[in-house]
């Protein structure tokens, strides 16, 4: 099965971002943006990740990634 993989991380590094700027501009709690970059999310909220592509200049694809299944694991 196809798994989403959070590169919010990465792109934080790229864009030269902190995580406080970010939890300040989208007024989100840390341990919650903290969950976004270690890809522990069991459920994405779209209004928290269309707030924080806004303020990243940023695509949604940028940040969620789509990952085929492993052939392996069939």
């Amino acid at each position: 099965m196809s798994k989403i993989r959070i590169n919010l991380e990465n792109v934080l590094k790229e864009k030269g971002i902190s995580k406080t700027q970010l939890c300040y501009a989208c007024r989100l709690q840390r341990t919650q943006l903290n969950n976004y970059c270690k890809n522990k999310v069991v459920r994405i909220d779209l209004n928290t990740v269309a707030k924080m592509c806004d303020y990243i200049h940023c695509n949604i694809e940028d940040i969620l990634v789509l990952e085929p299944e492993d052939e392996d694991e069939n």
